[in-house]
């Protein structure tokens, strides 16, 4: 796999709130929020990484995890409602899983309730070549036998999936598909592409379609439905290796042709492992990614009031070679939450700052956790918004195992009570 250089694993620890006062010009319409993270006890085993958080039709929230055994894996998730967790509960288990710290599982609910999980599994003895498997749960304790998202038969690379609700009890799918990059090595044939499908609650396909003949190779694709369709975002790829963020918007009519959220140009000859982010509340959307066009790294997030048909200018929420990206959104009704990763001389961080609905005031910013190590063993943090707050869950290291942390992030009151 043609990747960035990477770093190695950290451990967190929680800090209390702070601002970043170098952004401080961009509140001057208002006084930044106050905002505090404070820590949220998870449920997950000792050791355990690549996380998974979403909310369920219920309000309630879902947290996966994957923790090893004695020969394999096991994927497992609890349900936080009322307060307090549910025990947790295993989803499967394989000793031929593809486990990576950038392509992980994934755990989704469709709108009867019903819960979705989705893994990956090794095809072949070759380092990238792996299948998609999903499985459904009506009652969230039994799972059905796991199917293959895609029938191609090729010893070939298959993830970087993303999962949304379709219609009552459906579930859809896009991954990146390495079809067509059989026959000459990993990503040696032809160009990885991206394609999607459908599947009803007995767990069959339909409507599988390739969406893009030519996208980054490993890169997370993120989807979200909008008040009018479905919208999935992921890295493009030309052959003048310009890897920009592209936009597919599904309505009625069906899949829309691919948007480029923004030009920024960056000629990049090799994957960055890095890949967008996309929140959606009725007509407005809005993505966020990493880019390096001018050589420096920085993040940028755009806003769209037409449900992702059109985006406008982004602004840049932090710049230079500190920035890791990583980055996750989520919205509510007041705003918009970004969470990003850092990494200085010193350590990694994790970041989470607050939006206007348009992206014109920036309205606070928080250090969240400071990482004590380098690495991608933190992987990608997961984000969730509600209550007038935000909830993280990251993979920290402690004793050279990993293991998770999570946060509660809080707006504290303008008078200045705590």
């Amino acid at each position: 796999m043609r990747i960035f250089p990477g770093f190695l694993v950290l451990a967190c620890a929680l800090l209390g709130a702070c601002s970043d006062e170098q952004r401080a010009a961009d509140a001057v319409a208002r006084p930044a929020l106050r905002l505090r993270a404070e820590p949220w006890r998870l449920p997950a085993d000792a050791v355990a990484a690549q996380p998974d958080l979403v909310a369920a039709p219920d309000g309630s929230l879902l947290l996966s995890w994957l923790s090893p055994d004695a020969t394999g894996h096991q994927l497992r998730y609890a349900r936080f409602s009322a307060g307090r967790w549910q025990p947790a509960l295993s989803i499967a288990r394989g000793d031929d899983w593809f486990v990576n710290w950038a392509d992980t599982p994934h755990l989704a609910a469709s709108a009867d309730g019903a819960l979705w999980a989705q893994w990956l599994r090794r095809s072949a003895d070759t380092p990238y070549a792996y299948d998609v498997q999903l499985s459904r749960s009506a009652d969230g304790r039994q799972w059905s036998a796991p199917v293959t998202v895609h029938d191609d038969g090729t010893a070939t690379e298959h993830g970087f999936v993303s999962l949304w609700p379709e219609g009552t009890d459906g579930m859809g799918v896009a991954w990146l598909d390495g079809r067509h990059t059989a026959g000459n090595g990993h990503h040696g044939g032809g160009a990885m592409t991206l394609r999607s499908a459908r599947f009803d609650a007995g767990l069959r396909r339909h409507d599988e379609q390739e969406l893009d003949a030519m996208t980054c190779d490993c890169c997370q694709t993120g989807a979200s439905v909008a008040g009018n369709g479905t919208l999935l975002v992921y890295r493009g790829r030309d052959a003048s290796e310009i890897r920009d963020i592209h936009l597919r918007r599904r309505t009625t009519g069906g899949w829309q042709p691919a948007l480029r959220v923004h030009a920024d140009n960056w000629t990049m000859p090799a994957c960055p492992v890095n890949g967008p982010a996309v929140s959606a509340r009725g007509n407005d959307a809005w993505v966020a990614w990493y880019t390096a066009p001018q050589g420096e790294p920085l993040l940028r997030i755009a806003h769209s009031g037409d449900g992702g048909a059109t985006f406008g200018a982004p602004r840049e929420p932090d710049r230079g070679v500190e920035v890791q990206g990583r980055v996750r959104l989520a919205a509510d009704a007041d705003g918009v939450w970004l969470a990003w990763l850092r990494e200085d001389a010193h350590a990694q961080s994790l970041w989470l700052a607050r939006y206007s609905l348009t992206l014109d005031r920036e309205l606070g910013r928080l250090q969240v956790a400071t990482l004590q190590g380098r690495g991608r063993g933190t992987g990608f943090p997961r984000l969730l918004a509600g209550h007038g707050g935000a909830r993280l869950v990251w993979t920290d290291v402690a004793d050279g195992k990993p293991l998770l942390r999570g946060a509660v992030v809080s707006v504290l009151p303008a008078d200045g009570t705590p």
